[in-house]
């Protein structure tokens, strides 16, 4: 079966309109992005909050696009006449565009498609399973986070030979997996946990839950794979809602079809041992920490479901490799190490870093800790019972830096930790100062906040300033 896209695809799915151009030509690689548009490429126009991508048209093709998908322009004589032997393409609504095509695009492969959501851990499951997978189908895997409306399409786009496809759906709103999902079509959806991510937008954990639950919506057999020691999800998959689910069960607390049995945790891997039906399957996970056990545990089962033979399943789980900016352990001179862990933050996941944190070997344990966005009414409670963990994990110093972290600091005083080993400080750039002020031979510092505190920067800075 032929798996290229032509332009003729494009008109037939958009109900497009070809302004010029030869409706044979093929449509390999898809971009939104002119300042990495390379010669033959697909120039999709998306609206954005602040400026139109279909006005920059004329620039992706005279970098080199082969064609362009654009909405609302009007084209003159002279355009056409100078742009003959390209191909534009002229559609109502460029997103709708892109949805269909990768639509399109998915319709053509009959592979594997893996589809993982959840409050916390769906890069780095991300990460563990399409490692697994890879070691039996040629795979492709959402890069990075692009797990939103625009990123899942374009990841679809990028399949070619490829023999089974690993994808990340994110969401804060109702309806949004829903509309990854209907592209995706996945074959096996994995829910990794319902936690307190977004429920400033959502109301509640139970509604967070209903919204995790919309990835079913695009499966056409549908198979579950979810943990089964998170409670909500544990509940659910006792209840009749899921009659006509194939749902797979992993847990170490709880009966499930993988269980998770003497496990070791050690500074910087997790060595365990996996029960599925009569074996006992013995895993090492290069990444410390009782969640990347969790992340290992649900790639196994998703092996296993995919007939991936053991060995291949070790040896998947011991050689991947984590996303960027997610528990990136970065060791210093005079042996101090930074845990960046920068690029998300809720309560579910700051718990789970300062539990990391609290079992690695170091003179000092340092929480550099930021606000945790998206939770409306919740917030301030979260951020209390964050400086619960604080203190339960005998951190050592605590840098706050964000409005609601402000709350972390009150619990952890309330509950006794010292006033000398506490700081707030208003920018990030103070907590670079404060940590070149303070950081001496063997500590050990954790960097968490969402995003938007942009604290990658505050790791950049201790790496120019420690030397």
């Amino acid at each position: 079966m032929d798996k290229q896209i032509y332009i003729k695809d494009i008109l037939k799915c958009t109900k497009g309109k070809l302004v010029i151009g030869n409706e044979n030509d093929v449509c390999e690689n898809f971009s939104k992005d002119t300042r990495n548009i390379n010669a033959g490429d697909t120039y999709i126009g998306i609206r954005g909050e602040k400026f139109n991508g279909s006005e920059f048209w004329k620039e992706a093709l005279e970098k080199g696009a082969k064609t362009v998908i654009v909405e609302n322009i009007k084209f003159t004589d002279n355009d056409i006449k100078m742009y003959k032997g390209k191909n534009i393409i002229l559609v109502e609504n460029t997103l709708q565009a892109l949805y269909k095509i990768a639509s399109y695009k998915r319709s053509l492969y009959d592979i594997p498609v893996i589809a993982i959501t959840g409050s916390v851990g769906k890069t780095s499951t991300k990460d563990i399973i399409a490692s697994v997978v890879s070691q039996k189908y040629k795979t492709l895997k959402t890069e990075g986070n692009n797990n939103n409306n625009i990123g899942l399409p374009l990841t679809i786009l990028k399949l070619k030979n490829h023999e089974a496809l690993v994808i990340e759906m994110g969401m804060n709103h109702f309806g949004e997996i829903s509309l990854l999902t209907n592209i995706a079509k996945p074959t096996i959806s994995v829910i990794t946990n319902i936690g307190t991510s977004h429920i400033g937008n959502l109301g509640s954990r139970e509604n967070i839950l209903k919204a995790k639950l919309e990835i079913l919506e695009g499966m056409e057999n549908k198979v579950l794979v979810i943990n089964n020691d998170n409670d909500l999800l544990s509940n659910w998959n006792k209840s009749k809602e899921n009659e006509n689910i194939k749902v797979y069960t992993y847990g170490i607390e709880n009966k499930s079809d993988l269980i998770a049995k003497n496990i070791n945790i050690e500074d910087d891997s997790s060595k365990f041992d996996i029960y599925i039906k009569d074996e006992k399957i013995k895993i090492e996970v290069p990444v410390s920490g009782k969640h990347f056990v969790y992340n290992a545990m649900c790639a196994s089962l998703i092996g296993k479901i995919l007939n991936i033979n053991n060995e291949k399943i070790q040896k998947g789980i011991k050689e991947f490799e984590l996303t960027k900016k997610r528990m990136d352990v970065i060791k210093l001179k005079d042996d101090i190490t930074i845990i960046n862990d920068s690029y998300n933050a809720s309560y579910e996941s700051m718990k789970a870093s300062l539990e990391y944190l609290s079992k690695l070997n170091g003179k000092r344990k340092i929480a550099v800790l930021g606000d945790m966005f998206e939770l409306g009414d919740y917030s301030e409670e979260l951020h209390r019972k964050v400086g619960k963990e604080v203190v339960k994990n005998n951190i050592d110093i605590l840098i706050c830096c964000g409005d609601n972290s402000k709350f972390i600091i009150e619990e952890a005083k309330n509950l006794g930790m010292r006033n000398d080993n506490i700081y707030y400080e208003n920018s990030i750039n103070m907590v670079s100062e404060r940590l070149k002020q303070i950081l001496t031979k063997d500590d050990v510092v954790l960097l968490k906040a969402s995003n938007a505190m942009k604290f990658f920067d505050i790791v950049e800075q201790i790496q120019k300033n420690v030397k």
